[in-house]
């Protein structure tokens, strides 16, 4: 199988400046020889057009940058759908969680398809539920058909990218009344990091591959950094304490990767201002090897 690699240097949807740098931090991290290794085709088709901030305007403080944030989730709706049309793997990097609108949507053309969305955020505010006005918030509400039109329709598609009930959400810690009200009517699966700590990872994923993977056609890993304990993953823009451990979330894409059903997967939210010796980013490209079948050595031999 060949692995579409596309960049989205977006940083519109978040207040703090930095992960536009992801893409290339993650790629500097050996992304591609890596991938090569385990015996993958890659091809790298650059990075989306983004325009940068200074280029933008706020018209709405609701829904700040929406209209520079729309053209471009468009751009990476099509670029996902092309590799997808091809029978290829597309693997985007980011970038704020703005880029999830366009990437889900594209895999989504045309398809059934469940999302796992490992964060600890749920980005399931939509304009009249947010504190901030950042679309990296809104993100997965847009693809359940919540919030602004535009967002949700992109083009001429009406109708939401994923079922909510065949959307799961691993790892949230830190979530807005109003989202959290919106989660609950939309009929959205959380395993929080309280759940996860009473029941452990292997049955958190579990229940979240039976809910979203069930007469599907492929199931998409949307994975933000930040879903981790910052000691762990110090280079994201929104640290939140109490996360995952790095094994927990190489045990989460291992057991993904085991159902045979992945098509598609995010790595976001990489802030190389804020890391410790590109870390974060190394990281992320751990975590892509395990989604796509290498394996921890599990001690057999």
């Amino acid at each position: 199988m060949q692995i579409d690699v596309i960049g989205v240097p977006i940083d519109l949807g978040a207040d703090r400046r930095g992960v536009d740098m992801g893409p290339s931090a993650i790629r500097y991290a050996q992304l591609r020889h890596k991938l090569e290794e385990i015996g993958y085709a890659v091809k790298d088709e650059g990075n989306v057009e983004v325009p940068i901030a200074e280029t933008c305007k706020i018209t709405n403080p609701k829904l700040k940058y929406a209209d520079c944030i729309i053209p471009m989730a468009r751009r990476v709706a099509g670029a996902v759908a092309t590799s997808m049309q091809a029978h290829h793997f597309p693997l985007t990097l980011g970038g704020d969680h703005s880029l999830s609108i366009g990437s889900v949507r594209g895999a989504a053309r045309n398809k059934k398809i469940g999302v796992i969305w490992i964060d600890a955020h749920a980005d399931f505010n939509t304009e009249a539920t947010t504190p901030s006005g950042n679309i990296h918030g809104m993100s997965l509400a847009v693809l359940a058909g919540l919030g602004d039109k535009n967002l949700i329709q992109l083009w001429d598609e009406p109708v939401p990218a994923i079922d909510p009930s065949r959307i799961a959400i691993i790892g949230a810690r830190d979530l807005d009344v109003g989202e959290k009200t919106n989660l609950a009517a939309a009929g959205v699966m959380v395993m929080g990091m309280e759940q996860i700590d009473r029941y452990g990872m292997v049955a958190a994923i579990e229940k979240a591959i039976e809910r979203v993977s069930r007469d599907m056609d492929g199931i998409y890993l949307s994975l933000d950094l930040d879903a981790l304990d910052p000691q762990h993953a110090p280079g994201v823009g929104t640290p939140v304490p109490a996360g995952l451990t790095q094994r927990e979330t190489h045990l989460a894409c291992e057991m993904i990767a085991e159902t045979g059903k992945l098509i598609g997967m995010d790595l976001v939210e990489v802030n190389p201002i804020l890391d410790i010796q590109n870390r974060t980013a190394a990281l992320a490209v751990e975590f892509a090897l395990s989604a796509l079948g290498r394996r921890v050595w599990n001690g057999n031999l």
